[in-house]
Formats: structure tokens, C-alpha cells, sequence
């Protein structure tokens, strides 16, 4: 059955507790200035679940805090990753550092104050692509960093998956790891809060693979919440890691359960969505239904908000790692709020849902909400620097570890990056040791998960690579593949950059010395990559010759819609990629011969 919230025996009594200084901001993103049927806007009545003296009032203010695509991200993330831009009334942009774990406990905590009726709720990617502090434990760590965040929900995310279903439900359920064992003298008790899996299905028994949805309670009031992931979860996760499982469409799936929530009587339903859009701007204030309602953003999430019933009365949403709280109309016209909170703990959304006790659903008219910044400005939460404490140690040994020099931030940002680069030509070289014939290596950019910055993050100094930063920017545990493909092939490889599957968000494959080509944005679809400007070491592709080409493994069982690259000969398979970046760095850098950013020059961009 479902889970309703006494379902879990371990939950912490938050209502009950104290928590600390109350946040003072600014609240934005009010859907409507209408006023509040009947006596909801009687002053002191409204939301505080007193009548007078006759009992509580109609309307009860709910409290929904959320946040989406932490990753894993316990410690304060490095370079842009540590970042969001906030626009100023004067137009220009500030930019502030933001995030950790210590910090979001704080906020959080600051943000209850007051609100007895206060729920938080994620939007899936809790772990996965995480920092060594949670990886190389299997984000153990960062389970028990959300329960002591009293996180009471998350849908699930695509990475979720990394490591299969069974892993996901060890995470959930506990215990400990099925090959690296107990990592102390404690077990390992799994998660305080359920994670929904609705659109996620056992393809044997064709049932969610954890509970579809959860309902919090607290005396009179219910809210429901559904959790889905995007439906396309297969063609971004390896196929390991979805292996018997079936991920059905989103809209679909949260209507079904939308319908079976109010059969049983739960009229207030949130949706938690692993899919997400594009906002017009970058800055996390930016005000989204500035030029009308729903129009300041695209992508998946639009076209889903606009067909999810209106039975639901927001969508809490993620894995772009955007931030943006918009109001697009329901199927009915209704406004309703559309909500994420960038990523990695940058952010938290303060969304107020006015629960009318009367019809038992959401008054639409007052729903507000608004995106604050895990500023760290405020005291760390000692408990959370605690558990941090208690993993770095385990993890020092491992992570304090030099393995190369860099002159200067290694970014991961552009179509063609300097860390993409890097990463290539340390695939390259490492390919050539296990054949001298390999001739190019290319890189999936969505598996260069932060940058390598110059500024020390530790004790090790400017400039110094440690395994823990080279785990931060590879942490999936690929292995080095490499295979024959025909340059036809090759050629066809490229174009699937920007055509079929990646045509409206393309995928650059960053590409390792020697191979150069002209991107041309100013076209459409597959005629983006000019096929004439396709050069190796120089010399034209020959569509009918034979070429070695590295991959991680990922790409080599078609990943991110590569489907081309699934299909090479005479695979040869190697250590991780990770390895091969630290092999590289190690032979390529040193103290007094640090390792320089490249230009990043090897794709021509004309836009």
C-alpha cells in the first residue's frame, strides 16, 4: 500500500520541536492578489488554524520547502557550481557564493520557525554523480545528511539509477553494501523518507518499483505528493542500471494517481517531477511570468504542466538544474505553480499552499512562492559538520591524494570546454596503451560533472589536483572502451549531436587532439555539423576506411542518443575513466611544469 506519514516509524515529531531564527525575505511569485474565499482574509483567522475560540479557522497556510538535484553535495561546491547570480532592481547582476549541506540545515531550520505545518519535499537526484565525501560510500552519507535535513519526500531522479534498482533500494530500506560491506560499526538504516517511484516499473510484475505516492498528515489536513522521473531515464543512465525496469510517461502516471489520491479522499496533491524546463534567464529571481504566464520558460516541464490534471495543485520539478518558479495554466486555465531550485543545494523553494479545510483542496488564488539562496552567511548546523567530520576522515586517506597540477582553472563550461578537452586526450592516451592504433576519443559533456579550480578547496595548495576534485569530475565509474567504427559511422556520430534525440538540446561531444570541425548553429538539425570541415590530425574523414575510437561506457552502449556509437566492432575494455584522467595528469603535470587549460579550439562554433 502507499505510505501515508506514520507509516515511517522513524520520522522525527518536527511539528513538536523549536527550531531556530525565523529567515526574514521577501516572498514572490504570487499567482493571484484575489482575495480568499469567505472569511480567509479575516486577519488573524487566515492560516493560523485558529476561529475565535470556536475552533480552527477554514483556511490552514502549509508551508512546502523543497529542493531538487543535490547530487551528493554535502561540502560548499567549487567554482560556478558554488555560485547562483541574483538580479539587483537596478538591472545589474550580483553574483553569490552559495550551497552546503551545513548551510541548507540552517536555512531550512530558519525557515520553519514559525510554520507548524511545514513539509519538505525533493525533486529527485538526491544522490548520484556525487563528490568522493558521498560516492565513494555510496552516497551512505548523504542519506543521513536528508534525514537529519527532516526531508519527509523525494520523487526519484534518473541518478537514483547509477547503480540499479537493488542499490536504490538499499538506500531506501538500508543495510549494508552488498560488496564493500559496513563502512562503520553502525548499520546502515536507509532513509527517513520514501522515495516515489510511480512512473517506475518492475517489468516482471509490472508494479512501482518503491510507493507511488506518500500523504502527509497533520490533524485535519492532507497533502498528497506523487513521484515520477522523466520517462527517458534509459537513454541517460547506462543500461545496467535500468535493466528490468519500465518508465512510463509522466502525465499519464500522475493523473492515474491523481484520481486514485481523491477516490480515498486526498484533494491536495503535489506533484514531484524528475523533468524540468529552460528559463529565459539565468539569474534565480528572475521573474518567469514577466512576459505572461508560463511564458518565460521551455522544455519538457511546460508541455507536461500544461496536460498534468488539474486535480494537482503544483509541480515541484528538477534535473535541469534551472531555478525557476513560474505559474503555467492547468488544462482547466487555472494558474499553477511550477517550481526548482537550481542544484547542488544552492537553493531551497518556499512555496505556501492555503489549504481550505472546507473542500479539502488548495485555495489556487493564494498559493505564493519563491526561491532564497543557501547564502553562508549564517551559522553551519553542527550536526551536519559533524557527519561531514565523520566521512572526511574515512575519505581523507583516499582523497587528500595529489595526482596532478594545473595552472588555472580547467572549466567545464562551453560548447567545447578546456576540461572536455583534457578528459578527451586522457582517454586518448590511455586507449593507446591497450591498442597503439587508437586514433580519437570523444566525451558525453553530461558525465563532466564540476570544474577543476586552481584555488586550493583544502590543505593540499593552488594548483594541486587531488583524487577527491578528479572524483568530483568523474564519479561514474565508467570504464575507458574503445571499438571500429567506419567513418561513415563517425560522421553519423557527430551529426546525432544535434539531430533525432538531441536535436532540440544538442549534446557537444568534446573531442580529443587532432579532430577538428566546424559546428554551424545557424542551420538546423543534423546540417549543424559541417561534414566537409570534419578533419583528422588534418586529413578528411574517408567514410569507407577504419577508425579506433575511445569512449566511456556509457557511450558505448548508446547513451544520450548516440545510438551510432552502440554499434562499434572489436571492443576492447578498459580501467575507469577515472583512472585514465589521473593516469594523464599525473605523466602530463608537475609542480614546477603545471598542466595549462587549453583553447578549447577544436570546434569551430558559427552562430
Amino acid at each position: 500500500m502507499p505510505a501515508t506519514s506514520p507509516a515511517h516509524p522513524r520520522r522525527r515529531r518536527r511539528t513538536n520541536r523549536l527550531l531556530a531564527t525565523a529567515a526574514g525575505v521577501l516572498t514572490v511569485g504570487a499567482l493571484a492578489a484575489a482575495a480568499l474565499p469567505g472569511s480567509a482574509n479575516a486577519g488573524e483567522q487566515h492560516g493560523k488554524g485558529k476561529g475565535h475560540g470556536h475552533g480552527p479557522s477554514r483556511y490552514q497556510d502549509v508551508q512546502l520547502l523543497s529542493f531538487n538535484d543535490l547530487h551528493g553535495n554535502l561540502e560548499p561546491p567549487t567554482g560556478s557550481s558554488g555560485r547562483v547570480t541574483e538580479v539587483q532592481p537596478d538591472g545589474t547582476v550580483k553574483t553569490i557564493d552559495a550551497g552546503g549541506a551545513e548551510y541548507l540545515a540552517t536555512h531550512l531550520r530558519q525557515a520553519r520557525k514559525g510554520n507548524p505545518y511545514s513539509i519538505t519535499a525533493a525533486g529527485g537526484d538526491m544522490v548520484g554523480a556525487s563528490p568522493l565525501i558521498s560516492g565513494l560510500f555510496h552516497d551512505e552519507p548523504t542519506i543521513e545528511a536528508l534525514n537529519k535535513l527532516e526531508l519527509d519526500v523525494t520523487s526519484v531522479g534518473n541518478h537514483e539509477f547509477d547503480e540499479g534498482a537493488k542499490e536504490l533500494s538499499r538506500l531506501q530500506n538500508g543495510g549494508c553494501h552488498p560488496t564493500d560491506g559496513c563502512y562503520t560499526d553502525k548499520k546502515f538504516k536507509g532513509a527517513d523518507f520514501p522515495y516515489l517511484t510511480a512512473n517506475v516499473l518492475n517489468e516482471k510484475t509490472e508494479k512501482p518499483l518503491l510507493e507511488p505516492y506518500w500523504v502527509w498528515k497533520k490533524k485535519d489536513v492532507k497533502v498528497g505528493f506523487i513521484g515520477v522521473t522523466l520517462e527517458g531515464t534509459p537513454d541517460i543512465v547506462s543500461a545496467e542500471g535500468v535493466k528490468g525496469l519500465v518508465f512510463k510517461d509522466e502525465v499519464e502516471t500522475i493523473n492515474k494517481y491523481a484520481k486514485e489520491l481523491r477516490r480515498k479522499g486526498v484533494k491536495s496533491i503535489v506533484a514531484l517531477i524528475h523533468e524540468g524546463g529552460f528559463p529565459a534567464s539565468q539569474n534565480y529571481n528572475y521573474d518567469c511570468d514577466a512576459p505572461g504566464a508560463g511564458d518565460g520558460i521551455s522544455g519538457p516541464i511546460a508541455d507536461i504542466a500544461k496536460n498534468v490534471s488539474p486535480d494537482v495543485d503544483a509541480l515541484v520539478t528538477g534535473h535541469t538544474h534551472n531555478a525557476y518558479v513560474c505559474t503555467i495554466p492547468d488544462p482547466a486555465g487555472k494558474p499553477r505553480m511550477v517550481t526548482s531550485a537550481a542544484s547542488f543545494g544552492r537553493l531551497y523553494t518556499d512555496t505556501t499552499l492555503t489549504y481550505d479545510r472546507k473542500t479539502g483542496d488548495i485555495a489556487r488564488t493564494a498559493v505564493k512562492s519563491a526561491n532564497h539562496v543557501v547564502s553562508r552567511d549564517v551559522p553551519k548546523a553542527s550536526d551536519i559538520t559533524g557527519l561531514i567530520g565523520k566521512w572526511n576522515t574515512l575519505a581523507a586517506p583516499i582523497g587528500n591524494r595529489a595526482i596532478g597540477y594545473i595552472s588555472g582553472d580547467v572549466v567545464k563550461d562551453g560548447t567545447e570546454s578546456p576540461l572536455g578537452d583534457l578528459i578527451a586526450d586522457a582517454q586518448l592516451e590511455y586507449a593507446r596503451t591497450l591498442d597503439p592504433e587508437a586514433d580519437l576519443a570523444l566525451m558525453n559533456p553530461g558525465g563532466i560533472r564540476a570544474s577543476l579550480t586552481y584555488a586550493a578547496s583544502g590543505g593540499e595548495g593552488d594548483g594541486v589536483v587531488t583524487f577527491a576534485e578528479a572524483f568530483t569530475v568523474q564519479p561514474f565509474a565508467n570504464t575507458v572502451n574503445l571499438q571500429t567504427f567506419t567513418g561513415e559511422q563517425l560522421i553519423q556520430a557527430l551529426k546525432e549531436q544535434v539531430s533525432g534525440q538531441n536535436e532540440a538540446a544538442p549534446k557537444i561531444l568534446q573531442v580529443s587532439d587532432g579532430l577538428t570541425y566546424t559546428l554551424d548553429l545557424t542551420k538546423t538539425g543534423a546540417d549543424r555539423v559541417v561534414t566537409d570541415s570534419i578533419r583528422l590530425n588534418g586529413e578528411a574523414i574517408d567514410p569507407s576506411a577504419s577508425y579506433r575510437v575511445a569512449t566511456n561506457s556509457f557511450l558505448a552502449g548508446g547513451g544520450d542518443g548516440f545510438t551510432t556509437l552502440g554499434e562499434g566492432t572489436d571492443d576492447l575494455v578498459g580501467d575507469d575513466d577515472l583512472a585514465a584522467l589521473e593516469q594523464y595528469l599525473t605523466a602530463n603535470s608537475s609542480a614546477g611544469s603545471p598542466l595549462a587549460p587549453s583553447a578549447a579550439d577544436r570546434i569551430t562554433i558559427v552562430q
